[in-house]
């Protein structure tokens, strides 16, 4: 394989996981501290990539229909929270995957009804080019990849530096426990729900100068996410990053090889992870009951 191609297929790759990771930190967090598979976290994907077309057509800014994505996604997904998880917490796991399922097709149909069905274009901030070891790489793809990175460095001194950070990190681990020490547990799950819708919002808006906005595309993306945060471990923000760069890097450097690897080959990566450890790379103790 050329070395060239090679490398592009690289930061291709890094890109690719970057929004993985974005996408899939939302259900991480959700599950780890709430104990809910929350689905809905594709809706606000989309919703972020269409503020981000909506805003920057307008504007001419697409920095500013991101920014703008973000906001409405999180408080998007703030009033989920309020009115739709906040009466089903004490249900079962199953119940909020088919409630978050629902508001992620009841959202879709919304997007529809408002964008319509076309797929729309967003135009690339900056069409720079990076010369790395001879090669042209995209420089709007690299800002992808130091923003995720960023995200991620921003989480870790959020929940390790912090004391609400501190707390949910204890809530994932044991939430009665930290309810018995008279901590808000409420004001905690919506604070992580309102991160998360955040992130998969910025997962949105980053990701849609690279594709075509489609109101399916949560959808199309679905299994993709699940794979993430399976390999990874559901509840762990470590583990959702190094299996996002395991995905997308597979994902990409398959494409190159041969072209149905794309697809198929993270599926069998995550059947041997499972094979070998079933909770995921690292998956926590709570997780494994």
């Amino acid at each position: 394989m050329d070395s060239q191609l090679l490398l592009s297929g690289v930061i291709f790759g890094l890109s690719m996981a970057s929004v993985y990771f974005l996408m899939s930190i939302g259900l991480s967090l959700c599950f780890g501290l709430m104990r809910i598979i929350s689905l809905d976290q594709l809706l606000y994907y989309a919703v972020g990539a269409y503020l981000t077309y909506t805003v920057s057509t307008a504007s001419g800014n697409v920095w500013l229909g991101v920014l703008a994505g973000v906001a409405i996604s999180g408080t998007l997904a703030l009033l989920v929270e309020r009115f739709v998880f906040r009466r089903i917490y004490e249900r079962e796991l199953t119940f909020s995957m088919i409630t978050s399922f629902g508001i992620l097709i009841g959202g879709v149909g919304v997007i529809k009804a408002i964008w319509g069905v076309v797929p729309r274009p967003v135009r690339m901030p900056t069409s720079d080019l990076i010369n790395i070891l001879g090669t042209e790489v995209p420089l709007y793809r690299l800002m992808v990849v130091a923003i995720a990175g960023l995200v991620y460095l921003g989480i870790w001194v959020f929940l390790n530096k912090t004391i609400i950070g501190k707390a949910i990190r204890a809530g994932i681990e044991d939430v009665e426990h930290v309810e018995g020490l008279g901590i808000n547990v409420s004001r905690l799950f919506t604070i992580t729900f309102v991160i998360a819708g955040a992130m998969s919002g910025l997962a949105g808006g980053l990701h849609a100068p690279l594709i075509m906005v489609d109101p399916n595309m949560g959808l199309e993306v679905l299994a993709f996410v699940f794979m993430v945060v399976i390999i990874g471990g559901l509840g762990s923000i470590k583990g959702t990053l190094i299996s996002s760069l395991i995905v997308g890097q597979v994902v990409s450097i398959g494409s190159l090889i041969y072209a149905p690897l794309a697809m198929m080959a993270p599926f069998a990566i995550m059947l041997l992870i499972l094979l070998v450890k079933p909770t995921g790379l690292y998956g926590s103790t709570m997780v494994k009951k």
